[in-house]
């Protein structure tokens, strides 16, 4: 495939890059505003899954660390899959975030003192990396299946470290939360 060809490729996925970037942190914004019972819907709270997804989490930051494994190891098929699975379970936790907040009240944390301040740094910096992380995530998948290995290595070493850090703290601050559930 030619550099002009490739280019073009990337340029059509690149536009579905910025669309999704800016989309899904709006759409979960937006979503996470509406509480379908306060609306009237007579719907059960989906209290069950916020321990489901923190699992999610861990097992994403489990898959990206095999991922790298893999391919350090020469096991690109293996990596590719492991890339794909990461993916599957950041859209799975998504769909479920936005499904429990669009049935149940927010948790209020309770802890005080220095833990409360360490949280919330937790919690602000797992927000504001895991928006950050979409596009970075998107653009290392599209340079990886247009072929573009050179480039998917160099932007790869930025996306890992950023979306390990999202899988963690998204157990974190599920651990220091669930307490508080009611």
């Amino acid at each position: 495939m030619s550099s002009k060809q490739l280019t073009a490729e990337e340029k059509k996925y690149n536009k579905w890059i910025v669309i999704l970037s800016i989309v899904i942190p709006i759409a979960v914004a937006a979503l996470f505003g509406v509480n379908l019972r306060k609306l009237g819907f007579d719907v059960q709270p989906l209290r069950f899954l916020p321990p489901i997804y923190a699992i999610i989490n861990g097992l994403t930051a489990i898959v990206l660390l095999i991922a790298v494994w893999a391919i350090k190891n020469k096991k690109r098929t293996l990596h590719e899959r492991l890339m794909k699975l990461a993916i599957l379970f950041s859209i799975l936790f998504l769909l479920m975030y936005i499904a429990y907040h669009m049935t149940s009240d927010s948790t209020k944390y309770g802890g005080e003192g220095t833990i409360r301040y360490i949280y919330y740094f937790i919690l602000i910096t797992h927000i504001v990396l895991s928006i950050v992380v979409i596009p970075f995530v998107l653009i290392t998948y599209v340079r990886a299946i247009t072929n573009n290995f050179e480039r998917h290595k160099k932007i790869a070493k930025m996306t890992f470290p950023l979306w390990l850090y999202v899988a963690i703290t998204g157990v974190v601050v599920y651990l220091m939360i669930s307490p508080y559930y009611i």
